[in-house]
């Protein structure tokens, strides 16, 4: 039985304020997740990305190294528009598998077994039955009936048809101006039968913050613990007069600032530095090169936004940073409260996961003589 999938990779989530499918998930991408599970089932001998233009370059980075045949189409102005868009490409396919990309914990077990039933009986959507008592309101919140739930299930994706069933639904429903919230609906509305195949709690939709914690949590696991990465970074930097001394994007009265070809933020250069060790991404040397005088007098924090940026676009987020400043003088415990919520802010984590701590080394070498600062920083990232 020949498939093929149209994975729709256009979602937003206005309460996440950023595009859920690009959103790293333990090293991988909610979208890719989608993809590889996906592309590793049996029978599906084609892909549709429905792309937006948010997720087009990343949609077209997954096809082009794909070993099966994939397109990419843009999606449209509602899910109905954008799901007949990837139908009407997906070519000489038997089996179509309409699949939410926000779905990206579905497993290729439950994909195959709704290909297998809509093979038998025309149909095979993930729905799970419902567990809470379901009441139907009115206007103001008034009660209008308490719904059996024992009849009553949610719908997930994947939801799979004889392609030559749901084309022609979708199509109808086109010319028609019917709209819906679902594939199903729209079998329905032809007359059709409408075949439930067991879907799965975990199966859930990315939609808000919540939703990434618990699927990282179900991915850890199933996956036997979250894909952690461990980097380490170092940086030191001489004192000289007329400089201003920054820390964690703080600025520090002292009679000194550190020397550098940016700010010289020792602090951050060595949480950055962490970071994109623990990436396997170069150093900041690489990034920022002192022999590029876009970066003199560069703000660290800015670039740390960058390297944050870049860990992103790879798949990564941050799990915790424990960085120490060594340092003679002057005291830094009162300003490090501040250096936690400048790297929480910029790293996008809370307060919580940064530790900044300060210590001397007892009067020795260039730290110790009152010369110059170092900082050594440890980090986590999935």
């Amino acid at each position: 039985m020949k498939a093929g999938a149209v994975l729709l990779a256009a979602g937003k989530s206005e309460r996440m304020g950023e595009n859920k499918m690009l959103l790293p998930l333990c090293g991988r991408t909610v979208l890719e997740r989608s993809f590889l599970t996906l592309a590793s089932c049996k029978g599906i001998e084609r892909i549709v990305f429905v792309a937006s233009q948010e997720t087009r370059a990343a949609c077209e980075a997954l096809a082009a190294g794909s070993a099966i045949p994939c397109a990419v189409v843009m999606g449209g102005e509602e899910r109905q528009d954008s799901v007949l868009n990837g139908l009407r490409v997906l070519g000489r396919a038997e089996i179509a598998v309409i699949h939410d990309g926000a779905r990206c914990l579905a497993t290729k077990e439950l994909i195959e077994a709704s290909i297998e039933s809509a093979g038998r009986y025309g149909s095979g959507v993930a729905a799970v039955p419902a567990t809470d008592t379901i009441k139907r309101a009115g206007e103001d919140r008034v009660v209008a009936e308490t719904l059996d739930r024992r009849v009553l299930w949610q719908m997930q994706t994947p939801q799979t048809f004889r392609y030559a069933d749901i084309l022609e639904a979708y199509e109808s429903a086109a010319m028609r101006g019917v709209c819906a919230t679902d594939d199903a609906a729209l079998l329905e509305a032809g007359g059709r039968e409408v075949r439930l195949v067991l879907g799965s709690r975990d199966n859930l939709k990315i939609t808000t913050p919540e939703d990434v914690e618990l699927a990282r949590a179900l991915l850890a696991k199933r996956e036997g613990g979250l894909p952690m990465r461990t980097g380490c970074g170092y940086d030191v930097h001489q004192l000289a007069a007329g400089r201003k001394l920054v820390l964690g994007g703080v600025e520090i009265p002292y009679e000194k600032g550190l020397l550098g070809h940016s700010d010289a933020d020792v602090l951050t250069h060595a949480v950055m530095d962490a970071l994109l060790g623990a990436a396997a991404l170069g150093d900041i040397g690489q990034l920022f090169p002192d022999t590029d005088p876009a970066y003199e007098g560069a703000n660290s924090l800015e670039l740390l936004a960058r390297v944050a940026a870049l860990l992103k676009e790879k798949g990564f987020a941050v799990g915790n940073v424990d960085a120490t400043v060594a340092a003679e003088r002057p005291k830094l415990l009162p300003y490090e409260p501040a250096m936690r919520q400048n790297l929480a802010r910029v790293l996008g984590i809370l307060p919580e996961r940064v530790s900044v701590k300060a210590t001397t080394t007892e009067g020795l070498g260039i730290v110790g003589e009152g010369r110059g600062m170092a900082a050594q920083c440890v980090c986590t990232i999935f």
